[in-house]
C-alpha cells in the first residue's frame, strides 16, 4: 500500500513546491488535477499535450524525487446542461488523451449530474422517489444523458488503457454503491470506483460495507476524513450551508483521524487489502480548520500507523 496525495490540497504551493512536500514526507504518488473543478494550478494539460518537453520536464520533476503519478482527476459535470457541461466534457476528452500519452493508466472523474428534463437548465441531484415525479425524472436522466453519455465515452478510454475511476460524489448521479453499479453494468469494467470514504460517511454509510461490496471495481482510493458534528442530531445530515463558517454544520470533511478513529481507518486498510486493493490512498485535504500543511502531515502518519500496522496483521 502506498501513500499518495491531490496535488490540490496544498493551496498556494507551485508544482515544484508541492512535489518538494511529498518526497520530504514519505509520500511516493501524485495525483494530479487538471480542468474542470480544479483550477488546474500543477497540471496544464492543454500545454502538455502539445509541448512533449513541457512533458520531459514534468517526468524529471518526479523521477528526481522519486515519486510517481497515481491518477489524473479531471472531476467536474460534464453532464450540465449549459455550456459548462460541454466545457468539462473537453477537460474529460483532454485528460485521458493526456493520461494515454504520459502512460497513466487512470482518470479520476465525477460521474456527472444532467438536468431533470430536456428544458431544464440546471442540474437536478435526485434523492426521493416521492413525489413520483422524482422517479419520471430520474428515469429521463439515465435514459437520455447519463447512459448515452458513457456509452460514448467509455470506448474512448478503454481503447487508450484508461481506467475511469468514478467518485461517488453527493450532487452526482453516481453517488454510491448503487448507482456505480448500475453505471458500470451498463458500460462494462473500464468504469471502476476512486472510493473516497468521506462521501460515504456523511450520507450515513460505512465504509468497509461499501469495500466489501464493491470489491474489484475500486480502482483508485481517496484519504479524506468526514466529522460529523453534533447539528447533525439536530437537523440530520442533509446540509446545505456553505463549507465554512463550520460550527454551524452537520457534518464537515476534515484531516485523517479528525473524524474516524486510527482503527477505523486501519479497518479500512484491511478492507482494502482484503478485496485485493493494494495500491495507492491519495490524500485530499479539504479541512478548513488546519492548514494544508497540518491537515497533509496528520494524514500522512495516520495512513503509515494504518498500513504498517496492516501489514503485521
Amino acid at each position: 500500500m502506498k501513500i499518495g496525495l491531490n496535488t490540490d490540497s496544498l493551496v498556494g504551493h507551485s508544482r515544484e513546491q508541492a512535489l518538494d512536500y511529498a518526497a520530504e514526507n514519505g509520500i511516493s504518488a501524485v495525483e494530479f488535477c487538471a480542468k474542470g473543478w480544479s483550477q488546474g494550478l500543477h497540471l496544464d494539460v492543454a500545454t502538455l499535450l502539445s509541448d512533449a518537453g513541457e512533458r520531459d520536464q514534468l517526468a524529471g520533476q518526479l523521477r528526481d524525487r522519486g515519486l510517481e503519478i497515481s491518477a489524473l482527476n479531471c472531476s467536474g459535470n460534464q453532464l450540465h446542461p449549459g455550456p459548462s457541461g460541454a466545457k468539462d466534457d473537453r477537460a474529460v476528452r483532454g485528460t485521458i488523451e493526456l493520461a494515454s500519452i504520459m502512460g497513466v493508466e487512470r482518470v479520476v472523474m465525477m460521474s456527472g449530474l444532467p438536468a431533470g428534463n430536456a428544458t431544464d437548465q440546471c442540474p437536478n441531484w435526485i434523492v426521493s422517489s416521492w413525489p413520483t415525479e422524482a422517479e419520471d425524472m430520474l428515469a429521463w436522466q439515465w435514459n437520455e444523458r447519463v447512459l448515452p453519455y458513457w456509452r460514448d465515452l467509455t470506448p474512448v478510454a478503454t481503447n487508450k488503457g484508461i481506467k475511469l475511476c468514478i467518485e461517488q460524489h453527493g450532487r452526482q448521479v453516481v453517488y454510491n454503491t448503487e448507482s456505480f453499479m448500475r453505471l458500470r453494468e451498463a458500460v462494462g469494467p473500464t468504469v471502476g470506483v476512486n472510493f473516497d470514504p468521506s462521501h460515504l460517511f456523511w450520507m450515513g454509510g460505512d465504509a468497509v460495507a461499501a469495500i466489501d461490496a464493491l470489491g474489484e471495481c475500486i480502482y483508485h482510493v481517496h484519504g479524506k476524513d468526514t466529522r460529523i458534528e453534533p447539528q447533525a442530531a439536530i437537523d440530520g445530515l442533509l446540509d446545505t450551508k456553505h463549507v465554512t463558517p463550520v460550527a454551524p454544520r452537520a457534518w464537515n470533511y476534515v484531516g485523517l483521524g479528525h473524524g474516524h478513529s486510527y482503527r477505523d481507518w486501519l479497518a479500512i486498510v484491511n478492507a482494502l487489502r482484503a478485496v485485493g486493493y493494494d495500491d495507492v490512498i491519495s490524500i485530499e485535504n479539504e479541512d478548513h480548520l488546519l492548514s494544508p500543511e497540518e491537515s497533509v502531515s496528520m494524514s500522512v502518519n495516520l495512513l503509515k500507523f494504518a498500513i504498517s500496522q496492516g501489514e503485521q496483521t
